[in-house]
């Protein structure tokens, strides 16, 4: 079984669930060393005090708070405990919410719970509550020094805890200039519709793939053997969206995925089909 990243317990009313916490997601992405263009040696970065100009050890490291330039209130480890309050493990379940309500501008990392050995039963008991009801559980608990807001939710058989930004850190719209509903022509607002209705299929997130990251392995693989890449060539879409052919570009748009063959849609499952967020792929 993968190693834990956080241990505690799920409190649910009076029950405590002992769970752990594991990664749901993993960054797939090549990772790149920063060399001397000179002889290809790796480049070391090193912690410098700005005042003596001398590198500084991890031991001698402390946190500190800008209040104002240049000056600063150093806080310890006794400092971010004292304002942690909750001394316990404990991700503590708030409330139950519909999760259609949730902007999904809220949600951000998805977490795997599994139950610690000996709570299985309560843990697939608060599971297939959560499956049944088909609320979220809004929680609150603290992880590496930080208090974090969180979304409990069932996928297949885990129970999953996604990481929630909170209300705070949420950018305003008002400053941006965005358009009137009053400006959509109806005729274009049906053929967008249209268009939509065409493109449309069910959610399979396996047929989408990282192209970039393909095609650069692609040319790390031929590098590496000295040879050309043979990469694929994809067609580029038009580079403006001049506002005057609107309609004509979408009669082309429909017109062109009208022709186009349309693989028949996999039969989805049942809980996934009363969902209609498609922002986790946990």
């Amino acid at each position: 079984m993968p190693r834990a990243i956080w241990k505690g317990a799920l409190a649910f009313g009076l029950v405590n669930v002992p769970i752990e916490l594991h990664t749901a997601v993993r960054d797939s992405r090549p990772r790149f060393r920063m060399l001397h263009r000179q002889d290809e040696s790796p480049i070391e970065y090193q912690r410098v005090c700005r005042r003596d100009g001398k590198p500084v050890a991890w031991e001698d490291l402390v946190k500190g708070y800008e209040y104002a330039k240049g000056q600063f209130v150093v806080l310890t480890k006794d400092d971010f405990e004292t304002a942690a309050l909750e001394k316990s493990r404990t991700i503590e379940i708030l409330e139950f919410v519909n999760g259609e309500e949730i902007d999904d501008r809220y949600f951000e990392q998805p977490y795997y719970l599994a139950p610690a050995k000996g709570a299985e039963r309560a843990y697939a008991v608060l599971r297939e509550a959560l499956r049944k009801s088909g609320q979220v559980g809004v929680s609150r608990f603290i992880m590496r020094e930080t208090q974090h807001l969180a979304a409990l939710e069932v996928s297949g058989d885990a129970l999953v805890l996604t990481m929630m930004r909170f209300a705070q850190e949420l950018v305003d719209t008002a400053p941006l200039s965005l358009p009137a509903k009053s400006v959509v022509r109806d005729k274009e607002l049906e053929m967008a519709v249209m268009l939509v209705g065409s493109l449309s299929g069910s959610w399979h997130p396996e047929k989408y793939k990282d192209e970039y990251r393909e095609n650069l392995m692609r040319v790390i693989e031929a590098k590496m053997k000295g040879k050309r890449p043979n990469l694929k060539e994809e067609p580029t879409g038009p580079g403006r969206a001049d506002v005057v052919d609107l309609m004509e570009r979408l009669r082309k748009s429909l017109k062109l995925s009208q022709s186009r063959p349309k693989a028949a849609p996999k039969s989805a499952s049942k809980s996934a089909s009363k969902k209609k967020r498609t922002r986790r792929a946990a």
